[in-house]
């Protein structure tokens, strides 16, 4: 569709459609705490009411404002839920009792709000989003500060990590918003006056919080996103009544995750400026050779931000490369990017300063892209290492250092041995060999370990004067600094190939395991069968226990379990009940029903789901690993696909049967018509006979008919 094309736009009328039936919502949105977000929102609900609005308060924060609980009266207020958790006594918005009161609209207050654990859901906007689902509009509250792309900035501004925060998405979804300004004069003024706060909390508020400088620098964030949401409304409303106007190119950005502490801070960055660009944008982490060899820890900062990107909208991909510049490269050409964002580089040790970076090599290859280096936060910078901040040895590095050591011992050994019976001038290649042996076997730490110890074995027993590690002779030392820098070159080649080498099995295996569940699932010829191989395939995949539940006559029920499974608890089944209803992932690990023994996730189709797959992890483990979590949804395509496919199946089979018996029952009244046609012309020809010509007849004529008959 170009831009001269008088027809309205595709995508926005869809996204209109999508919207019929669903509940509106709009937010009132403030800089700080106290600006009258609440007291807005009551004004408002008041004159809904005064319209004949139904209107019902599912949740109301006064924070014992006196000026917010005088608006109370006349808004019904529906009783809260009460929940304990660690001996205490929580009330939390009772979401069950709202969708059966169901009104036109609801009032939920502070639209961050983290649940009490054991809730349907983690967080309220959840809770608002399944009201909107339902059809009721709603009216919520939100202070720019808790918008999860801007967590960094409001901490560096303010110096306080923001605990709740909510995804972009729910802001940028919203039909309305109000922004309730306040000069920051008008907010430190209602604060020493105990409007917002009681004294003595305004005072330490007033010196930290909501000192002028951070005030002036929320209200700006609060003011560019409201006006931001407006412009977009306003694209959007442009594009589906087809009203001409310059619209931008749409841009793509990628940004490169790593295992760095900053990752979650690229993230952030990159939305921020996708959302002024109104660029898409996607997530990419390269995985090389020495990808098996980190930690958990960096892992998991690797799986936290991809998460992060897709809770704030963006695209997340995962690509192979050994070099990862000319990778992340070749992966923007291909999602024919525009700008490529990378952190700066970390400079840590002499590699670190001597070898050039990924970013370095991004922003001299890249020359088609724009290259936007974001520097670290304080707290995410190298830090000198000390005895405290450097990592601990895995027990397997310590089972190498001393496989280094008796390595070490070894090819003295047997260097005394030849230089006794053999005198040769090439000891140095014994220790060489048991360099590369235990970097292959160990990794590149024990090799430098074996290195330097064979460094300095090689100079007491080998070198002149022996039995001293003093050198005489200039040409012993050029020796031994040539045989340090191979033994290093030798321990880092063959750690690099032992690397390779496992990546390589890694892959093998993921591949194999893809193939042997495709191999299964295509030779089922029932569902019962490819449920089998699901749950039996899935369950050795995780380590864990698996299911499948799949719709009856009276809702989800399980169809297979490995180790056999026939019934749920309730906060189990109440997780698989909600995944199927929203076609989402729920329970254990999730942010709906947190508290089931069992993560669910849908299996779905192009047609829609078709099931739900529950996998639950042994105790010493809490969810699925990241790996894990990617084999999963893999598997429950293919499951869902091969359970469409039996489904299918059996539906064109059931329909030829019907065929069939239709055209046996046509057949057989065809036969039937055509056998019963003439005797029953005669039967009707003398019956008429005999009632109308009665008298003309004689008795043996009707006689004759009679016999007919």
């Amino acid at each position: 569709m170009t831009d001269d094309d008088p027809r309205p736009s595709p995508d926005a009328l869809l996204a209109e459609a999508r919207l019929e039936g669903r509940g509106r919502l709009k937010i009132f949105l403030g800089a700080a705490p106290g600006v009258g977000k609440t007291y807005a929102m009551l004004l408002t609900a008041h004159e809904r009411v005064r319209e004949g609005i139904d209107v019902v308060a599912g949740v109301i924060e006064t924070h014992g404002r006196c000026e917010t609980e005088a608006l109370l009266p006349g808004i019904e207020l529906l009783p809260a839920r009460i929940a304990e958790y660690r001996g205490h006594t929580f009330h939390e918005m009772d979401l069950d009792a709202l969708l059966v009161r169901r009104p036109q609209l609801a009032l939920v207050d502070e639209l961050a709000h983290t649940n009490i654990p054991g809730s349907r859901h983690v967080k309220r906007w959840q809770d608002v989003e399944e009201l909107l689902v339902a059809g009721i509009d709603v009216y919520s509250t939100l202070n720019i500060q808790h918008l999860e792309s801007l967590n960094d900035v409001v901490e560096q501004i303010s110096g306080v990590k923001v605990r709740e925060t909510l995804p972009d998405s729910v802001l940028s979804t919203a039909d309305v918003i109000e922004l309730i300004d306040l000069p920051p004069e008008d907010l430190i003024k209602r604060l020493r006056e105990g409007k917002v706060y009681v004294p003595e909390q305004a005072r330490r508020a007033i010196n930290h919080f909501f000192s002028p400088g951070n005030l002036t620098a929320l209200r700006e964030m609060a003011l560019r996103h409201a006006a931001e949401r407006v412009d977009a409304q306003m694209v959007d409303y442009m594009r589906a009544h087809a009203i001409a106007g310059p619209w931008p190119a749409r841009e793509r950005i990628v940004v490169c995750i790593d295992e760095g502490e900053e990752s979650d801070r690229l993230v952030r960055v990159t939305k921020r400026a996708a959302d002024r660009r109104g660029a898409a944008w996607v997530a990419v982490s390269v995985e090389t050779s020495r990808s098996l060899s980190l930690g958990e820890a960096e892992k998991d900062r690797i799986a936290l931000a991809m998460r992060l990107a897709t809770m704030l909208g963006g695209e997340t991909a995962t690509v192979q490369g050994d070099d990862v510049a000319e990778t992340i490269i070749a992966f923007a050409h291909q999602r024919n990017a525009t700008q490529i964002v990378a952190g700066r580089a970390r400079r840590s040790g002499l590699l670190g300063w001597f070898g050039s970076s990924v970013t370095d090599r991004l922003v001299e290859r890249g020359g088609d892209f724009n290259i936007l280096v974001v520097g670290a936060a304080e707290e995410a910078r190298p830090r000198t290492a000390t005895a405290d901040s450097r990592p601990a040895a895995a027990p397997s590095d310590w089972i190498g250092f001393g496989l280094a050591a008796l390595t070490t011992a070894i090819a003295t050994g047997v260097g005394a041995a030849i230089d006794l019976w053999l005198p040769v001038a090439n000891i140095s290649v014994a220790y060489l060999l048991g360099v590369m042996v235990v970097a292959m076997r160990a990794g590149l730490r024990p090799g430098i370990l074996a290195s330097v110890a064979s460094f300095f074995a090689f100079n007491f027993f080998f070198t002149e004067p022996r039995w001293s590690f003093a050198v005489s002779d200039v040409q012993n030392i050029l020796t031994l600094v040539f045989f340090l820098i191979a033994a290093f070159v030798v321990s880092g080649m063959a750690s690099r190939l032992r690397a390779q080498i496992q990546a390589t099995r890694e892959n093998a295996r993921r591949t194999t395991n893809l193939y042997d569940f495709g191999r299964k699932a295509t030779a089922a010829a029932t569902v019962d069968d490819v449920l089998w191989a699901v749950v039996h395939h899935v369950a050795n995949t995780i380590q864990g226990r698996s299911l499948v539940l799949l719709p009856g006559e009276n809702g989800l029920a399980i169809a297979a379990g490995y180790p056999p499974e026939d019934q749920l608890d309730d906060k189990s089944g109440a997780a698989a009940e909600w995944a199927w209803a929203h076609a989402k992932p729920a329970g254990r690990g999730t942010t709906t029903l947190p508290a089931s023994l069992w993560l669910f996730l849908p299996l779905k189709t192009a047609r829609g789901p078709v099931g739900i797959v529950g996998v639950q992890m042994m105790e010493d483990a809490d969810m699925p690993s990241s790996e894990q979590m990617r084999l999963l949804e893999t598997l429950s395509d293919q499951a869902a696909i091969a359970i469409e496919r039996t489904t299918l199946v059996s539906d064109i089979e059931a329909a030829r049967v019907a065929t069939e018996r239709e055209r046996l029952r046509s057949a057989l009244l065809s036969s039937l018509s055509h056998d019963l046609r003439t005797p029953l012309v005669s039967i009707v020809g003398a019956a008429s006979s005999l009632i109308s010509d009665d008298e003309a007849l004689g008795a043996s004529s009707r006689r004759d008919l009679a016999q007919t008959i």
